[in-house]
């Protein structure tokens, strides 16, 4: 029996949730989860490793692998193609900012250490 997936924490949604090739209109779409845009914003664009990402997100670093490379063949499958990426579902949570160096984004900022008047 497969164990229950986990939930992946990710630090917020992506401001768009939709590409497509401008001047035609694509017959087909690639759906992109929510948990997979967030492997690839922490590793390709965050420039993180694969071991820090999974800290990040709550989850082994060997899933995070798995996720990345589903997410770069649905990346490269739109681009060659000419399909739609369509971000959307997935295993996920928002992060709330509760687990003090874990999120290193706006969430953590916010919530990381709090302001204590020592007066």
């Amino acid at each position: 029996m497969a164990r229950p997936v986990k939930c992946r924490r990710i630090c917020e949604k992506p401001a768009y949730d939709c590409f497509a090739p401008e001047g035609i209109a694509p017959n087909e779409k690639v759906i992109l989860t929510l948990d997979e845009y967030e492997v690839i914003r922490l590793i390709d664009y965050e420039k993180q490793t694969h071991a820090e990402c999974a800290k990040q997100m709550g989850i082994s670093r060997s899933t995070v692998t798995d996720i990345y490379e589903n997410a770069r063949f649905k990346i490269a499958d739109s681009l060659v193609h000419g399909k739609a990426l369509q971000i959307a579902g997935g295993h996920y949570r928002l992060c709330d900012g509760a687990i003090a160096g874990t999120c290193f984004q706006k969430c953590q900022k916010i919530h990381r250490f709090p302001v204590i008047d020592r007066k």
